[in-house]
């Protein structure tokens, strides 16, 4: 029940990263919608880690900052898998992976107290 809540909240955080920032568009109905949510979380959940683990460097150089570039990057990817997901370029993904951060983060913090 917890998966399906967080796939759900990942495609409305994409919704949310498509309406506030430009460069980032969206295009499908709501089950289009949870299908790119379950990419997001697959991609979070397999090739997240992987990314993590090999910029380990960054992440410390840049006392985690780099976690945004990294959340930028599995939304990238995630455009690329998806014909409905567009993204013009790395800033707009970069901005979108720290609206989706932060929007996780919101939700995380309501639901878990």
């Amino acid at each position: 029940m917890k998966a399906l809540a967080q796939i759900a909240l990942n495609g409305l955080g994409v919704v949310l990263a498509a309406n506030l920032v430009p460069g980032i568009h969206y295009s499908g109905g709501i089950l289009y919608l949870l299908l790119t949510g379950l990419v997001l979380g697959a991609l979070n959940l397999i090739v997240k880690p992987l990314v993590t683990l090999l910029s380990l460097p960054l992440v410390v150089l840049t006392l985690g900052l780099f976690f945004i570039v990294i959340n930028g990057a599995m939304l990238y990817i995630a455009s690329a898998l998806l014909s409905g997901l567009y993204i013009d370029g790395c800033l707009p993904a970069i901005l979108g992976g720290l609206v989706l951060g932060l929007f996780n983060w919101l939700v995380s913090a309501f639901i878990d107290s």
